[in-house]
């Protein structure tokens, strides 16, 4: 013990009045006795005193002792962790090579900054804007050249942050995103048009669609270069706009944890929905789209007026337009933990944890603030946290990708503002298909992309995605924690035609694995059909969200004094994860 810590304990041991129940002090206390009692009393307590002080000093230094102990060890225990991933090798991140490319940066994002009447970016602007990503200077991202009345840049510096459990948020790394002249690209924009044209389908019904049939049709002609799930090699009614994780294609489009009723404490929440009007689409005129760049707002939402369910594109474009960070899996996990109707507060599905959770069996301990359910539900916004963190970095400090509505007003200048503008730069297979025909109709003569939202697309680059990162992680923490793999979603349900009842389902049985991975599915390609991100975004930042998950579970197990915490789940290849 220092010199200092130990006059401080004597201080602390000596010079304080020790207090009884009635609140008297030991001086007051004798000096309401008579002469005799007093006497007698203090020469009792006088004689005890030293033995007192000897007992406390030698109670607090061990108390002490005991503190150093444990600073110690959480010093190592964070040491331990930071030795870890300081041993792993260095990331590397790949780009596509486009911002090099095309020195007018029409590969890349640019909204917010000042831009000519060809939708092109001014060049000092960019340059100020790449400046600040490159530097991480504050001051260089507060000069950034802005477009006059523009709304800001979403948090550019956020990837710059540091976390003190998981992985460092850079040192996780994603394949580059295809290049803007690639046939991959080429079928991501048809695909996001064919989103678009298709918002007010019902997904019950597009296995009946023409439309639908004419969209995979024309998915179908890239091959291979069209990444949505195959059944014989072609993308089908089942399989088009969905995602190849285990469950993800098995019956309706939208997963029952989007759906199902949730229970909130001793509330219970109706799923149903503020949505749009069908039928409005937005920043489809080139003055409208073009101001939208320059950060200028000027259309407005169109609200339906009534509550339903999610069941066509546009209520799913609209539940991830404004959605709590973790909102979905924080909903699925309450639905999951909650016991079914029956018990004093049930209308769950009462999933048990999974076989790793060191309470499993224990005679006389259940878990709470460690590994039972405030420690579960705690743990979703930590790594919703760290999972936007590692994708702003992808997006600002790496790869700066265009959005597909910027892909979209490349495609209306190359046909029709200024014709062959970008040859070279586009891949004609996308003028090969049937989609921009119909896409010039519904716009009333231009390509652009009809948006969901007024505003377009956020002030924020597209590549990685936030949304589907944080569906990665948030899902993966659910999958580790709960026993999900083939269990049954008992009574699973459908909404009516019109959204606004729920009727049962009939049809592939239903499993909580699969509706976990569909639920992550849902919220990735909702942005998607929404028109603000592209196929590739949703796919590799769901992975992404993994790894920091599983990072995170890593470091999660040294903290903790349970012994025999293990997790055992399938990731979304279908791998085993131990």
């Amino acid at each position: 013990m220092s010199t200092t810590e130990n006059d401080a304990l004597k201080s602390s041991t000596n010079e304080a009045e020790p207090q009884d129940l009635s609140g008297l002090s030991r001086r007051k206390f004798l000096g309401g006795l008579g002469g005799a009692a007093a006497a007698t009393m203090a020469a009792g307590v006088v004689g005890l005193e030293p033995l007192m002080d000897a007992a406390a000093t030698a109670e607090a230094s061990n108390s002490t002792s005991a503190g150093i102990a444990r600073r110690n060890r959480a010093w190592q225990v964070r040491k331990d962790a930071a030795d870890f991933w300081k041993s792993q090798p260095v990331a590397t991140h790949p780009t596509n090579g486009d911002e090099e490319r095309y020195p007018n940066r029409i590969a890349n994002y640019s909204k917010g900054l000042p831009h000519n009447s060809l939708g092109e970016v001014d060049q000092a602007a960019y340059n100020s804007m790449l400046a600040a990503c490159i530097s991480g200077n504050p001051d260089d991202f507060n000069n950034m050249i802005l477009a006059p009345g523009s709304i800001k840049l979403t948090n550019p510096q956020s990837g710059l942050a540091f976390d003190m459990e998981g992985a460092d948020i850079q040192a996780l790394a994603v394949p580059a995103p295809p290049a803007l002249a690639s046939r991959e690209q080429a079928a991501e924009m048809t695909e996001n048009y064919w989103m678009a044209l298709l918002r007010d389908v019902n997904y019950l019904d597009y296995g009946s669609s023409p439309l639908v049939a004419q969209a995979v049709a024309d998915l179908n002609a890239f091959g291979a270069d069209y990444k949505a799930p195959k059944v014989g090699g072609q993308a089908t009614t089942q399989t088009v706009f969905r995602d190849i994780a285990p469950g993800t294609t098995v019956g309706p489009y939208i997963s029952q944890f989007m759906w199902l009723p949730t229970p909130f404490g001793v509330e219970f929440v109706e799923r149903k929905m503020w949505t749009k009007a069908p039928g409005v689409d937005h920043l489809q005129s080139w003055s409208n789209y073009l101001a939208a760049q320059n950060g200028i707002i000027v259309e407005a939402p169109s609200f339906l007026g009534s509550r339903k369910y999610i069941t066509n594109g546009r209520d799913l474009s609209e539940w991830v337009h404004i959605d709590v960070l973790f909102q979905a899996y924080f909903n699925a996990c309450l639905i999951m933990m909650t016991p079914p109707d029956g018990s004093d507060i049930g209308g769950g599905l009462g999933v048990p944890f999974n076989a790793g959770n060191p309470y499993n069996g224990n005679p006389t301990q259940n878990g709470f603030a460690t590994f039972g359910p405030p420690a579960v539900k705690a743990l979703l916004c930590e790594v919703a946290s760290r999972a936007v963190k590692t994708t702003w970095h992808k997006k600002w400090q790496v790869h700066r990708r265009l959005r597909p509505e910027h892909m979209a007003a490349r495609v209306e200048v190359h046909v029709n503002r200024s014709p062959g503008r970008y040859n070279g730069a586009l891949h004609s297979s996308l003028f090969s298909t049937s989609v921009l025909d119909r896409i010039e109709s519904h716009n009333g003569g231009t390509l652009l992309l009809p948006m969901a939202h007024h505003e377009g697309c956020p002030t924020h680059p597209s590549y990685t995605a936030g949304h589907a990162t944080v569906a990665g992680a948030c899902v993966t923490i659910l999958k580790a924690v709960f026993d999900t793999e083939n269990r049954p979603i008992p009574n699973p349900v459908v909404p009516t035609s019109d959204g606004l009842a729920l009727e049962p389902y009939t049809g592939q049985t239903l499993t909580v694995e699969g509706e976990l991975n569909k639920i992550a599915s849902n919220v990735a390609t909702g942005r998607n059909a929404s028109g603000v991100h592209w196929r590739s975004d949703a796919y590799e930042s769901l992975r992404l969200g993994q790894r920091m998950a599983v990072s995170i579970l890593r470091d999660y197990k040294a903290m903790h004094n349970e012994p025999n915490i293990s997790y055992n789940f399938r990731g979304f290849d279908g791998e085993r994860i131990i």
